[in-house]
C-alpha cells in the first residue's frame, strides 16, 4: 500500500487545491486509487476474439458499364495521332482499346477494321453502353469508332488539335455517317431477358353425363274394342 508521502507527492503532482487537514486524507486516497487504475493496461473491447478477413466483394460494375465509366473519365485528353495512354494523348482507336484493356481485360486490334471484325454486330436499338460504334468519316467503312456510353451519346477522340469528348449520335453528321455497332465484351451486367410465360394448359374438358334413361311409356289404351277383339 503506498505511503502517506508517496501520497502526499501525487497530490502536489495533481495540484490539489489547499484543503482542511480533515478531508485531505480521503482525497488522497481517491488520487492514489485514479493513478493506479490509470497505470493498468486497458482491456479491449473485444476481448481476445480474432478476426477473419472477409471475403473479396466482387465488383459489380465489371463488364459493360464499367468501359463507359473508364471512357467518360478521359472525356478532355488531346487527341494525338497514334497515341494510346492518357499521357501521350489518343486516337480514336488507340482510346477505344485503352479503355476496353483497362475495364474489361480484353485485348483489341489496333485499327478500326481490325476492330469492325471483333465480337456481335448489333441492331441500333440493341446498343448498351460500354458497345462500340462506328462511323465512314473518310469515305470507307469504320473509319471512325467510338465508345457508346448511354442516351444517344458516345466517347471518342475527334482529329487533331481536338480532346476526347462527349458527342450525341443524333446530330445530322454522326447520324449521316453510322455503319454499326458490335459488342466485344460479354454484357455482365445486362439484365436477363424476362422468362417467357409457359402457355396456359387448356382445361379438361368436363365429363359428359351419359344420356337420360328415358322411361318406358305405356302401351295406348285401345279405344276401338272391335279391332282389338277382331286382332285375337
Amino acid at each position: 500500500m503506498p505511503s502517506r508521502r508517496s501520497l502526499a507527492l501525487c497530490a502536489i503532482r495533481l495540484r490539489l487545491p489547499a484543503v482542511p487537514a480533515a478531508a485531505r486524507l480521503p482525497l488522497l486516497c481517491a488520487a492514489a486509487l485514479l493513478l493506479a487504475a490509470c497505470a493498468g493496461t486497458p482491456t479491449s473491447r473485444h476481448g481476445n476474439l480474432s478476426r477473419t478477413p472477409g471475403k473479396p466483394m466482387n465488383d459489380p460494375s465489371a463488364g459493360l458499364e464499367e468501359i463507359s465509366i473508364q471512357a467518360m473519365s478521359l472525356v478532355g485528353t488531346p487527341y494525338r495521332y497514334g497515341g494510346n495512354t492518357p499521357d501521350s494523348g489518343f486516337d480514336c482507336s488507340g482510346l477505344v482499346r485503352y479503355v476496353v484493356a483497362r475495364a474489361a481485360n480484353v485485348s483489341l486490334p489496333r485499327t478500326t477494321e481490325a476492330m469492325g471484325t471483333r465480337g456481335s454486330a448489333l441492331d441500333r436499338s440493341e446498343v448498351a453502353s460500354g458497345d462500340l460504334v462506328f462511323f465512314n468519316t473518310t469515305g470507307r467503312a469504320n473509319s471512325h469508332v467510338g465508345i457508346y456510353v448511354g442516351q444517344n451519346r458516345f466517347v471518342h477522340a475527334p482529329s487533331s488539335g481536338g480532346t476526347v469528348r462527349l458527342e450525341d449520335m443524333g446530330k445530322s453528321y454522326w447520324a449521316s455517317r453510322y455503319n454499326g455497332a458490335r459488342r466485344v465484351v460479354a454484357a455482365i451486367n445486362q439484365p436477363l431477358p424476362a422468362p417467357t410465360p409457359a402457355p396456359a394448359a387448356n382445361p379438361a374438358p368436363a365429363p359428359v353425363p351419359p344420356p337420360a334413361v328415358r322411361p318406358e311409356s305405356a302401351p295406348p289404351v285401345d279405344d276401338d274394342p272391335i279391332a282389338a277383339f277382331a286382332n285375337q
